[in-house]
């Protein structure tokens, strides 16, 4: 791990077959207003001329901009291998199609400076569409001042990538990124807030978020119920699971009744692609986060005797069915929870499938 050089920003971007928006990712951290700064572009064996725009950048901008080539690994293995070459003070994940506005670093580093019990500072992000002019109006509850992650982070990854600037000695502390497929950011969150870390907030706009139509993911783009996915899925409720009671969070609060009903759907996910066990250990994890009393609920009922009278596999895809048919597809509590004018604590349903990890 590279040593610590103090009031230095290390920018991590992630990139794989974007060339263009790498360009563009890069040159709005070098835009910044703050100095100094370091850029760390991690190409994901690109297949492209990714890598070549990337080492233009690098020859243009000495000193202030690196590129590590990488073998395919996925994004949160390929931030990690940036995290572990950054000299800097505070860390500033990126990707590769967000930019940042020129003031983020000096107001985020301002603020940590200001509030040194606080270990992120984060600001409002703007979400827009390629071709259209970005609205300031702020993306999910990035315009909320919110003390801590939790309880939120279990409706919700509320923020953007972009969104925070974390101090290095946080980060170093809750380890490397993990090796999730899906939701390794929302993981990686949920690690800061197992920890109580406190938040300040800044209210300008620091960054914009935004939408290429046709542009490839980082993120390989699977099918929601292929075995790769659900397996995935079962891994990230574990792990929130394990975070939100290090938090302090209790079946009590509303927030994790909403990750209780989700973390059932997905039991039934599990059993309706043959992953028995996976199915059981989701169905005891969604016990736990309702709580004795309404683990006993006609859900949780209803679903027992399905699986003794049908068989695990044949009931999930029973539920799965019967969930097409009473409501539209579509993540409704996402819709819910980034409403403009919304409160902090939102009242969720028990049918909203939610934020997909």
């Amino acid at each position: 791990m590279a040593d610590t050089r103090s009031g230095l920003v290390s920018t991590i971007i992630p990139v794989r077959n974007r060339p263009r928006l790498v360009r563009e990712a890069v040159e709005s951290v070098l835009r910044q207003e703050y100095r100094p700064i370091e850029v760390i572009v991690c190409d994901d064996e690109s297949t492209d001329d990714t890598a070549d725009a990337a080492e233009a950048l690098v020859r243009h901008n000495p000193g202030l901009v690196r590129l590590l080539r990488l073998t395919h690994r996925g994004q949160g293995q390929v931030r990690e291998a940036g995290r572990l070459v950054a000299g800097g003070e505070y860390i500033q994940y990126l990707d590769s199609d967000d930019v940042l506005r020129p003031r983020k670093f000096a107001v985020q580093v301002q603020a940590l400076r200001r509030s040194p019990e606080c270990g992120v500072a984060y600001g409002c992000v703007a979400l827009w569409r390629s071709g259209d002019p970005p609205a300031d109006r702020p993306h999910k509850w990035t315009g909320r001042a919110l003390p801590t992650l939790f309880p939120w982070l279990l409706v919700d990854r509320w923020w953007t990538t972009h969104a925070p600037l974390y101090r290095r000695s946080l980060c170093d502390g809750i380890g490397p990124w993990s090796d999730l497929k899906r939701s390794e950011d929302w993981e990686y969150d949920a690690r800061i807030g197992a920890l109580g870390t406190k938040l300040v907030h800044c209210s300008e706009f620091v960054g914009d978020q935004r939408r290429h139509e046709g542009e490839p993911h980082l993120t390989d783009a699977t099918d929601w119920n292929s075995l790769e996915r659900v397996r995935d899925r079962k891994r990230f409720f574990g792990m929130m699971l394990e975070h939100a009671f290090a938090a302090g969070m209790t079946p009590e609060m509303p927030e994790m009744q909403h990750f209780s009903r989700r973390v059932f759907h997905g039991a039934r996910d599990c059993a309706a692609a043959g992953l028995e066990d996976e199915a059981r250990d989701c169905l005891e994890w969604a016990r736990k986060a309702a709580g004795p009393e309404r683990s006993r609920s006609a859900d949780f009922r209803i679903w027992d005797l399905m699986v003794r009278v049908l068989g695990a596999r044949a009931a999930g895809r029973v539920a799965a069915g019967a969930d097409r048919l009473r409501r539209r597809p579509g993540p409704a509590t996402l819709k819910e929870s980034w409403m403009p004018g919304a409160a902090p604590r939102v009242p969720v349903s028990g049918s909203d499938r939610g934020m997909e990890p």
